[in-house]
């Protein structure tokens, strides 16, 4: 076995042509690392939501779905769905770690990796027996491999392991959010925020994010009234509508109807067709950020070019320095983040 390696994961990949883990069609899954890898036995994987509603859509059955995640895996080396594109993330014990991996962990760490699925190389060895298919969490026995441009966040004491994984999996949503908001108050202003699909995971944390950062009007964006009664009651938003964001124009009138435009559009929800409804919810000179694995971003610029919309678009990359710490806070301090959490959970 070689002993080069490359720290973005090239070496793992098995594919002919040259790209990253994430592109590659295959990866290398040995147990044995190069220098710089980590190795993780795995707890628990937490699909990505708009994977997990892809799978359930199409197989319908705990069962099948289950049998689709192990073929997947078993074929690619990774959990990567064909047809979103998008994986998840995992939690589990350092098991072994190389004598060049910058990653700062250690031997017996329970850590949540904050990379994608997609590229991280994945051996399930319990056939998911105590899953039943139904639930985005998945308990799984096996193993993963970090690169040395990974990223990894030790789990916290005082938090359950499912909380913890639910926050981490999203934790990239609140904090490009706060960035975002921060930069209009810089400016001497308090932004108008929507959040489409303020109810979910990221959804919440991006609006208690804009919140904690200064934002002024803070509007949450659900598809039905029981998402809206929790999402009042949770006290995260100003103003709760209810609408299909697919339909661009009965989300625009949503928005604009709880007094404006928006300045910042955050784009939370797990179904695609989404974009044009977002773009035309946000005022000239407007930012939209996109969080949606289920996000057409071809769409998202011919649609903005096609109604001469003047507004940034971003694409929420998972990454944010710090991100998994100023998560961690808001789910500690924000009373209606925690109960909307703990309720998905239960």
């Amino acid at each position: 076995m070689t002993t080069q390696s490359d720290p973005t994961g090239l070496h793992r990949v098995l594919d002919d042509a040259t790209v990253l883990p994430q592109a590659a069609r295959r990866l290398d899954t040995r147990r044995e690392l190069w220098p710089d890898e980590v190795r993780i036995r795995v707890e628990r994987l937490n699909l990505d939501a708009a994977s997990f509603r892809q799978l359930e859509g199409e197989h319908g059955d705990g069962a099948a779905v289950r049998a689709a995640v192990l073929a997947i895996v078993a074929e690619r080396g990774k959990m990567q769905n064909p047809v979103t594109g998008s994986g998840g993330m995992l939690i589990g014990t350092v098991e072994e770690v190389g004598p060049e991996s910058p990653l700062g962990l250690r031997v017996g760490q329970r850590v949540a990796t904050l990379v994608s699925l997609t590229l991280t190389p994945l051996v399930i060895e319990d056939g998911l027996d105590g899953w039943d298919g139904r639930t985005e969490q998945v308990p799984c026995d096996g193993y993963a491999v970090l690169f040395g441009r990974s990223i990894a966040a030790v789990l916290p004491d005082d938090l359950p392991t499912g909380l913890s994984l639910a926050v981490m999996d999203v934790c990239g949503a609140p904090a490009l959010t706060a960035r975002v908001v921060q930069q209009y108050v810089e400016r001497g202003a308090r932004p108008r925020v929507a959040v489409i699909g303020g109810g979910g995971k990221s959804g919440s944390l991006a609006l208690a994010a804009a919140r904690a950062e200064g934002a002024g009007v803070l509007v949450g964006v659900v598809p039905t009234e029981t998402e809206a009664a929790r999402l009042r009651a949770a006290g995260l938003a100003d103003a709760v509508v209810v609408t299909d964001a697919r339909d661009p124009i009965a989300l625009r009138d949503a928005v604009a109807a709880t007094g404006g435009a928006a300045d910042v559009t955050v784009v939370c929800v797990d179904v695609p067709g989404c974009e044009g409804g977002a773009i035309l919810a946000t005022a000239e000179g407007g930012t939209v950020i996109f969080f949606s694995m289920a996000t057409s971003f071809s769409a998202a610029a011919l649609g903005a070019e096609g109604v001469a919309a003047d507004v940034t678009m971003l694409v929420g990359n998972g990454y944010v320095p710090g991100h998994a710490t100023y998560a961690l806070e808001l789910l500690r301090t924000n009373t209606g983040v925690r109960g909307l959490f703990e309720g998905r959970l239960a």
